[in-house]
């Protein structure tokens, strides 16, 4: 962890003729897209998995039609569909999930108490408050609060595009549940449900962190949109 945070304080360094006392908080922005950079591989190659399961639709629906009385032929048969054409359930999920250590990582780093890094501020914003103080020193439109409130906004305009994007992207796939062994993955179909949803709880999260952790969730948040937009175009 003190590795990251070092590095984030010489990119702070490097950025203070530039931005000045704000030079920590683009120090955060900066070096969560690099990481994301970083990461970028893995994030193409969920893209292809999931392009190919979407790609096996067409098929999929045959065997919906051939095995509708029968639900454990059709299983059986989606599986082998998946074999033949040697693409996985499973394949659009699994290099998503090999990020997931890193991103908990950077948020662990920028939410701790004892990082230098929040004794710093973004603007009139302290990088290690959170939104109920800047309600409680200045208000919804003090200096911190107006922070608080450009974050807020960008958070719900990327959580709209994530929420149409992803009802338009369910209804064109009509996506076929995940299987494993033959069965249903549980719980597939709630998440499906909520999926279009999960981009607004990224506010919730603003409103809770410390503003170092805030600026890490926004800009991977944002990150994650236009690299999906452009990844599922």
């Amino acid at each position: 962890m003190s590795v990251f945070a070092t590095l984030v304080e010489h990119l702070a360094d490097l950025l203070q003729p530039l931005l000045g006392a704000s030079a920590a908080a683009g120090a955060i922005i900066l070096f969560t897209a690099l990481v994301r950079l970083l990461v970028h591989p893995l994030s193409r190659a969920a893209a292809r998995g999931q392009k190919a399961r979407t790609e096996l639709q067409p098929k999929i629906a045959e065997l919906r039609k051939k095995h509708a009385k029968h639900p454990e032929k059709l299983q059986k048969a989606v599986l082998a569909l998946h074999a033949e054409e040697k693409v996985s359930p499973l394949s659009g999920c699994l290099p998503s999930l090999c990020q997931m250590p890193a991103f908990f990582l950077l948020y662990h780093l920028f939410s701790n108490t004892n990082n230098q890094l929040l004794t710093h501020q973004l603007f009139a914003a302290p990088l290690g408050d959170h939104w109920a103080d800047a309600l409680a020193t200045g208000g919804m439109f003090g200096g911190a609060g107006l922070v608080y409130v450009g974050l807020f906004a960008l958070v719900a305009t990327v959580a709209v595009f994530n929420y149409r994007r992803t009802k338009r992207m369910m209804a064109a796939n009509q996506a076929v549940p995940a299987v494993a062994d033959g069965q249903p993955v549980p719980g597939m179909g709630a998440m499906t449900k909520v999926m279009p949803f999960m981009s607004f709880f990224t506010l919730f999260t603003v409103a809770v962190v410390p503003l170092a952790a805030a600026l890490y969730v926004v800009t991977s948040t944002t990150w994650s949109a236009v690299e999906r937009a452009f990844l599922y175009r």
